[in-house]
């Protein structure tokens, strides 16, 4: 057994996501058995669940977690080490699904990663099945209960990933931050939507706390204070993390505009017909008014919040965000902070394979077209 571990574990840097997809569903194994225990019905349930969670993503979060705990000297050629560092860092896939699924809920999105999402999902197996009540309502309610289900799992992982007690204590900070900032944000853009918010202080401070913080800065801190890094290098890596993590959360952004849906998983355009005035929608309309371009400020917001928002009407918004210059400012933003993000590294020791690959991730989360 301890053999086939430690070939599992060869080359861990290398095959670090094929690592954390075994993790994951060693964990979600034993959680569906176990919800058998308490019901079939239940353990169906959990099965979904546990098929959002395996069925794609990027595993980011994990990623920067774990070269948190490298770049604060972590052993990757120390077994004992390395299979709960490993455990402890895959636990963040769960806090991601909980933000997806409440995110899906709350936006009323249909599709993610090229399927229906959660509520929806169950909202048809109520149908199909001629259940009595809302099939809506079903959706919805099974979707909030499994994205807390996942945030109580997250916690249980690591909890039971086999760090020592000491390592524990060092993350909770991070830990607790994490939890709090990713649900802050999401409060906040629930709150930017309803006030109708155009402007760019609300707009990124949603990027701030709903993305950033949970998936680049607090990973790092992770990971980091799992190794026992001291201040001075969790405070460098907080600072990468939070400029790489605003541009990751840009490019997601123009992503939501003009990325190919068969790429990115959802429909073109989704970002403007959930309504969300994100840092490219407030400099859209920003640069409109500077210009005494009414119309063009008009048009935008016309596309907010539109559910059947057509391909006609897409393009002209498309059209007016290039033109008005604010597909060029989130470009030169996301260039300035990853920039910005990647002199911090060199503020501090850091571990010369963590420089290097947390140089590489920078450039792959800002300038992807997924």
């Amino acid at each position: 057994m301890l053999e086939q571990q430690v070939d599992r574990l060869s080359d861990v840097d290398a095959k670090l996501t094929a690592h954390v997809e075994h993790e994951l569903r060693v964990f979600l194994g034993q959680q569906r058995s176990t919800a058998a225990d308490i019901d079939g019905a239940f353990a169906s349930a959990v099965g979904a669940l546990s098929d959002f969670v395996t069925s794609g993503g990027k595993r980011i979060r994990p990623t920067f977690a774990w070269w948190g705990w490298r770049a604060a000297g972590g052993d990757p050629e120390d077994l004992d080490a390395v299979v709960p560092v490993l455990r402890a860092v895959s636990s963040l896939e769960l806090i991601q699904a909980c933000a997806l699924v409440q995110d899906d809920l709350m936006d009323d999105s249909d599709m993610r990663r090229g399927q229906p999402t959660v509520h929806v999902a169950f909202a048809a197996k109520h149908r199909e099945l001629g259940w009595s009540g809302s099939a809506e309502r079903f959706g919805l309610s099974a979707a909030l209960l499994l994205g807390d289900l996942a945030l109580v799992w997250a916690d249980d992982m690591v909890r039971s990933s086999g760090l020592s007690l000491e390592a524990l204590a060092r993350t909770n900070e991070a830990w607790r931050g994490m939890r709090t900032e990713v649900l802050a944000g999401q409060y906040l853009d629930v709150l930017a939507q309803a006030r109708a918010a155009t402007d760019l202080h609300s707009a990124e401070q949603v990027s701030r706390y709903k993305t950033a913080a949970y998936t680049v800065d607090r990973p790092l801190h992770f990971g980091a204070a799992i190794a026992g890094a001291n201040r001075e290098l969790i405070a460098a890596l907080r600072r990468y993390g939070a400029d790489v993590g605003i541009a990751f959360q840009l490019r997601d952004d123009l992503l939501g505009v003009f990325g190919d849906p068969a790429v990115t998983g959802k429909p073109a355009g989704d970002d403007l017909r959930e309504g969300k005035r994100t840092p490219l929608v407030a400099h859209g309309l920003e640069l409109a008014h500077k210009a005494g371009e009414t119309a063009s400020a008009e048009l935008i917001e016309s596309a907010l919040g539109v559910p059947e928002l057509d391909g006609g009407l897409l393009e002209r918004v498309r059209a007016a965000l290039i033109r008005l210059g604010a597909v060029r400012a989130v470009e030169e933003r996301i260039d300035r902070l990853t920039a910005s993000g990647l002199a911090a590294l060199e503020s501090v020791t850091i571990t010369p394979a963590a420089v290097t690959r947390l140089r590489e991730l920078a450039q792959e989360v800002t300038h992807r077209s997924y």
